[in-house]
C-alpha cells in the first residue's frame, strides 16, 4: 500500500522519504491533491552462492534428456527454412 505525499513533503522530507524507500515503503506524489507520480523501491539483485543453489536443487527429480529433447522438437520447428 502506498502513502500520499504532496510536492511540497517530498521535497521538504526528502531523507524520510528515501529512508522509507530503503525500507520498502511505497509513495504516490501528489500536486495540488492529484496524484503525479509514484516512488518505489528498486527491486534489489540477490547474490546466491553455487552451494546454496545446488542445495536447493538437490531435491529435484532428474530430467530424462531424451524425453526432453524430443518434447522441444515436437514443440519447436528446427528447421532451416523461413518462419511464416
Amino acid at each position: 500500500m502506498s502513502t500520499e505525499v504532496t510536492q511540497r513533503e517530498l521535497r521538504n522530507n526528502s531523507g524520510e522519504i528515501m529512508r522509507g524507500l530503503d525500507e520498502g515503503r511505497s509513495y504516490i506524489v501528489t500536486r495540488n491533491g492529484v496524484p503525479v507520480g509514484e516512488l518505489a523501491p528498486l527491486r534489489r539483485h540477490r547474490f546466491v552462492s553455487a552451494q546454496s543453489a545446488v542445495a536447493v536443487f538437490k531435491g529435484a527429480p532428474s530430467v530424462n534428456l531424451r524425453r526432453l529433447r524430443r518434447d522441444l522438437d515436437v514443440v519447436a520447428r528446427q528447421g532451416l527454412e523461413p518462419r511464416g
